[in-house]
């Protein structure tokens, strides 16, 4: 009876999108692989993922699939819906983390359902899976002045941006392990900021 979670990253593949607000998923699911101490590897399902175990190593923590779709964001649904198959993930163990434009830089919110806020990569996955999956949504705040949403989140985080980028994302990583070991009310109240 250890079913596993899935926790995708979401983002764009290639080198040109790496450092990308639109990629903070992909960046929060690298560091939970360091974390697992594993590599990712592509999968059938247009995924790169990996397999292993949340939380100090021995300690038997909870079994996780990282995945970071291989396909674009506004594609996400596909992959993510042939892991959930795969592995036979239902919706209330499935974490999604993304980036969120209407919350500050660097906040935290972390719930299950809801709408998908005009963000495809989510629109995508609630079109295929549902509504009924968590999500860890990371806030990279509105764009300046009339500066167009898809050209902002396409965009490297600023120099500013980027001297806490590490802390924040390290603390998403922090917020994924609580939410899949504690629960969800209690990983909102220690990461809803």
């Amino acid at each position: 009876m250890d079913e596993p979670w899935l926790i995708v990253g979401l983002g764009n593949p290639g080198p040109q999108y790496a450092g990308n607000r639109h990629n903070v998923g992909f960046m929060v699911a690298d560091l939970l692989a360091a974390r697992i101490g594993g590599a990712f590897k592509a999968h059938k399902a247009r995924a790169s993922v990996l397999e292993g175990r949340l939380g100090a190593p021995g300690a038997g923590g909870p079994r996780v699939v990282l995945a970071k779709p291989q396909t674009f964001m506004n594609l996400s649904g596909g992959p993510v819906t042939a892991l959930s198959t795969f592995y036979r993930v239902p919706p209330e163990r499935l974490v999604v983390v993304h980036d969120e434009l209407d919350i500050g830089y660097g906040v935290l919110r972390l719930k299950r359902g809801g709408g998908d806020n005009g963000h495809n990569g989510l629109k995508s996955i609630t079109g295929s899976l549902g509504r009924d999956y968590h999500r860890v949504r990371f806030g990279v705040g509105r764009p300046p002045g009339r500066m167009d949403v898809a050209a902002y989140v396409l965009r490297d985080f600023s120099t500013t941006e980027r001297k806490e980028l590490d802390y924040f994302v390290d603390r998403a990583a922090d917020a994924v392990e609580a939410l899949v070991t504690e629960g969800l009310e209690r990983a909102q109240g220690a990461f809803n900021g």
